[in-house]
C-alpha cells in the first residue's frame, strides 16, 4: 500500500536557520520522498507562504493553513508534525483523533511541560495510533556501534554514563534519550541538579537553562551525569562517555574521532564509515548528492547519498508500522529520557533530590522564572574580605 503522509508546520526557508526555526518539514519531506510508500499529499502552515513554498518544492497538491481542514480534506496515514514544541501536545492530540491517521511522527522536544508529554503518549495510545518522536540520533552509527560494543561487553559492566551539551531539554533532551537506548531503558530512581539562569534564553519559544550539573542513579546502580553550559565550557570532554569496569568508550569525543574506546591501554578510534553522531557519512560527493536529491528530486539510488539520520527515523517508522512493532523512538520510550529533563529542573525548584516517576504536570523551569527565582542577568554582591 501508499501511506499518504501530511505535514503540519512546513516553516520558513530552510536555508535561514535559527533558534526561531529550523524548517524542519524539509528534512523529514526528504525521508518521505525516498520510499516507494509514501506520498507527500498535504502540509499545513499558519503561514499561507510557506505552505505554498513548502509545496512547490515536494510538488503537494493539498495546500492549507488550518491543520483540522487538511487532516478532514487530505485523510492522511502519516502525520509529521513539525512547529515549535509548545504546539506540539494539542497537534499530535488532534492527529490521534483524527479517523484517517495511523501514525504521528513528532519533532523533539515532546513538549514543553511534563503534563502535556504525558497527554500526547496516553491520547495515541488510546487511540491505537504510532507515535514516534525524532530523536534520529538513536540511528547514527557511533551510537549503534557504542551499543554492539556495550551488548558484546567491551568495557565491562556499565558504571557510569557522562554527556555534555549547551542545555538539558531542547539539545540536551537527545543525550537523555542516548542515555536510555544505551542502558536498554534501565528504570531512573532519583535525579539531583542544579541550574542558572544568566538571561533569558529560549529556544524555538520554549525557555532553557544557561548552564547545569545533573546527576542521576538508575536501579542497577549505574549513575548518570550531565554538565551543561551555553559557552561551551561544560565539565565532560566528549558528547557522550560511558564508564564499564573495565575501560571507556567515547563518542564524539573534543579531541578524537566519532567514537573511541580504550581498556587499559591508550584510546583506540572505533571505525563508524566516516559518520558522526550529528551526521552521515559528508564527503564533498555525498554533500553535492544529497544537495541534488532535495532540491531537484534527481539522482536514484545510483547516485543517493546515505541517509541522514533523519531519513534512517522515517524509514524505521514505516517499517515498524508496517510490521506492527514498537519504534526505538516510540513516545513511551521516549518519555523515559524527556523525564530527566523535567526532572533537573524539578530538582533546581526543590533544591534537593528528586524520585521517579515524577509527579508534577507543568514546566519547573518556567515556574522558576516567572517566579523571580531566577533572575536572568543578576548576580548577587561579593561581600568584601574583613582580612587585613
Amino acid at each position: 500500500m501508499t501511506y499518504r503522509v501530511a505535514v503540519i508546520g512546513t516553516g520558513p526557508d530552510p536555508e535561514e536557520r535559527s533558534r526561531e526555526g529550523y524548517a524542519m518539514a524539509y528534512r523529514h519531506a526528504d525521508g518521505y520522498r525516498r520510499l516507494e510508500s509514501c506520498a507527500l499529499v498535504a502540509c499545513a502552515d499558519i503561514v499561507p507562504e510557506n505552505a505554498e513554498a513548502f509545496a512547490d518544492r515536494f510538488d503537494v497538491d493539498g495546500v492549507y493553513e488550518d491543520h483540522e481542514t487538511m487532516l478532514e480534506a487530505a485523510e492522511p496515514d502519516i502525520v509529521s508534525v513539525c512547529v515549535p514544541p509548545a504546539a506540539h501536545a494539542d497537534l499530535v492530540v488532534d492527529c490521534a483523533s483524527a479517523p484517517s491517521v495511523e501514525a504521528v511522527h513528532c519533532e523533539k522536544p515532546m513538549a514543553t511541560t511534563w503534563g502535556d508529554c504525558r497527554r500526547m503518549v496516553d491520547a495515541c495510545e488510546t487511540a491505537g495510533v504510532q507515535l514516534t518522536i525524532d530523536h534520529q540520533r538513536r540511528f547514527a552509527e557511533p551510537v549503534r556501534r557504542a551499543k554492539e560494543l556495550l551488548a558484546e561487553g567491551a568495557i565491562g559492566d556499565l558504571r557510569r554514563i557522562e554527556w555534555s551539551e549547551v542545555n538539558l531539554f531542547d539539545a540536551g533532551t537527545h543525550c537523555f534519550d542516548l542515555c536510555d537506548f544505551l542502558t536498554d531503558g534501565e528504570r531512573v530512581e532519583w535525579v539531583l541538579a542544579g541550574v542558572d539562569l544568566a538571561h533569558e534564553n529560549r529556544w524555538f519559544g520554549t525557555l532553557n537553562e544557561t548552564r547545569a550539573v545533573a546527576q542521576w542513579r538508575y536501579a542497577d546502580g549505574t549513575v548518570g551525569f550531565a554538565s551543561t553550559a551555553e559557552d561551551g565550557e561544560t565539565l565532560v570532554d566528549a558528547y557522550l562517555r560511558l564508564v564499564g569496569t573495565d575501560g571507556e568508550i567515547e563518542i564524539q569525543p573534543d579531541d578524537g574521532p566519532p567514537l573511541r574506546m580504550r581498556t587499559g591501554g591508550g584510546w583506540r578510534a572505533v571505525d563508524t564509515h566516516n559518520e558522526t553522531v550529528f551526521s552521515p557519512g559528508s564527503s564533498r560527493l555525498d554533500i553535492v548528492a544529497r544537495k541534488l536529491t532535495s532540491v531537484l528530486g534527481v539522482g536514484g539510488d545510483r547516485f543517493a547519498p546515505p541517509p541522514t539520520h533523519y531519513e534512517r527515523a522515517i524509514d524505521h517508522l514505516v517499517e515498524t508500522l508496517d510490521a506492527g512493532e514498537e519504534p526505538l523512538v516510540s513516545g513511551r520510550r521516549v518519555l523515559r529520557g524527556t523525564e530527566l529533563a523535567f526532572a533537573s529542573w524539578e530538582s533546581s525548584r526543590r533544591r534537593g533530590r528528586v524520585h521517579l516517576p515524577l509527579e508534577i504536570d507543568g514546566n519547573p523551569l518556567e515556574a522558576m522564572y516567572e517566579a523571580g527565582e531566577l533572575a536572568a542577568g543578576e548576580r548577587p554582591p561579593v561581600a568584601e574580605s574583613s582580612a587585613e
